[in-house]
């Protein structure tokens, strides 16, 4: 029987797939590329977590997760493009970023990490599978853009932290911290809410304003 908070994990990897898919599917590629795409994004951010905490990824030993996978790649594959508008694979990767940060640092608690490694392990959890995503497509990575997306990992990462510090029941506390996330994700990309870009002159650059 799936619980609660393995549910929760597998929505997180089933949104993140159907972003990978998406990217492959506008590229034009061929369906096993969809495929491993939806692979790499769904387990990506987990399996550097697992392997990081010196564990087996969890996901080898969950024949559901793969499932997902292949699931939410025919889901994309087979169904009509316009389903499936740019806000789609924007809104797909924020949910994901979200429960995977949250669930990475509760799990990165239970293995005993301390307090501010488990939030960067959250971090992890929840944006690598995005990044592995745009590399392989070559396409600029959303974290070299000034949008809020590592601060919502890390937000959701936090919340986590704290509300299970505080005795909050996991599902409860893990649906509050991925709301927490998700919420401020979602707010900067309807606002275009942006962290201010470094501004001032590389030292010995000829093009360096300061330097006239």
């Amino acid at each position: 029987m799936i619980t609660p908070v393995a549910a929760l994990e597998l929505v997180g990897v089933a949104v993140f797939a159907v972003s990978g898919a998406l990217v492959a599917t506008r590229l034009r590629q061929t369906f096993v590329t969809a495929c491993f795409f939806a692979l790499v994004t769904g387990v990506g951010g987990g399996s550097l977590r697992d392997l990081l905490l010196g564990i087996r990824a969890e996901w080898l030993g969950d024949r559901l997760v793969a499932l997902v996978i292949l699931l939410s790649a025919l889901a994309v594959w087979f169904t009509p493009g316009r389903w499936w508008r740019e806000r789609v694979l924007e809104w797909a990767d924020a949910a994901g970023l979200a429960a995977f940060a949250a669930l990475g640092t509760a799990k990165a608690v239970e293995y005993g990490v301390q307090p501010l490694p488990a939030i960067v392990l959250g971090v992890i959890s929840g944006c690598v599978g995005g990044i592995v995503r745009d590399v392989l497509a070559g396409i600029p990575s959303i974290i070299m853009r000034p949008e809020l997306y590592v601060t919502a990992a890390a937000l959701a990462a936090s919340v986590s932290l704290i509300a299970l510090g505080l005795g909050m029941p996991r599902l409860p506390a893990l649906l509050l911290a991925s709301a927490a996330g998700f919420g401020l994700r979602g707010a900067a990309m309807i606002w275009k809410i942006e962290l201010p870009a470094y501004a001032r002159g590389i030292t010995g650059d000829p093009d360096d304003p300061e330097r006239h």
